[in-house]
């Protein structure tokens, strides 16, 4: 399966290809991002690694959470090269993608993920089929009701969890992978739908 993906969902943001079996991925600041250069940075990508839109059949886009305008920008550009260049285009987000490792491995999987001194957590059951919307959670809620439950949380996202958190059993920090996107496209999981952006209040 060959694609691009674009994630503008933090601020290192990145673009990865997988063209056969090969792979590309380039890093991009948040000043990268914005609606002006954005779609520059993916030429400019594909130009550097001797490819063009003909050698992918999807683009895969993170919807979030993430920065209100970054997310805005990125699905925007996605949709724009999805019809002008008849791809197939997906929507996938970070909560989803944290959790792929314990896939039929565990029967309820927590993602947890901070924004402004608030914390989210979406449940997921072994097959990663949501079984909770996202919902705003406290810190002791954490810790009391979830203490027994698989909780994941980002590498990029753990310096803002506090130490009682982190030390909790059944945490796991996530590295994560852009070929594991592949596998959520095989299994049915991203969105073909309705790909819109998804904000944390």
């Amino acid at each position: 399966m060959n694609f691009l993906s674009i994630d503008c969902s933090t601020d290192l943001g990145s673009l990865f290809i997988k063209v056969e079996n090969k792979t590309f991925i380039k890093n991009l600041q948040s000043d990268k991002y914005n609606n002006d250069l954005l779609m520059k940075q993916i030429l400019d990508f594909f130009t550097d690694n001797e490819l063009n839109f003909g050698d992918i059949s999807n683009i895969l886009v993170n919807q979030g959470p993430g920065n209100f305008s970054s997310l805005r920008g990125s699905l925007a550009t996605a949709k724009g090269i999805s019809l002008a260049k008849n791809l197939k285009l997906y929507g996938y987000n970070t909560f989803l993608w944290s959790c792929v490792k314990f896939f039929g491995k565990k029967d309820l999987i927590c993602s947890l993920a901070k924004h402004r001194d608030k914390f989210f957590i979406k449940k997921f059951d072994k097959k990663l089929i949501s079984v909770s919307g996202i919902k705003e959670i406290t810190k002791d809620e954490i810790i009391q009701q979830h203490n027994c439950n698989v909780k994941v949380i980002t590498k990029n996202s753990a310096q803002y969890f506090d130490e009682q958190i982190l030390k909790l059993s059944n945490v796991n920090i996530v590295t994560l992978d852009h070929e594991e996107l592949e596998f959520l496209i095989l299994e049915d999981l991203m969105e073909k739908n309705l790909v819109r952006p998804i904000y944390l209040s």
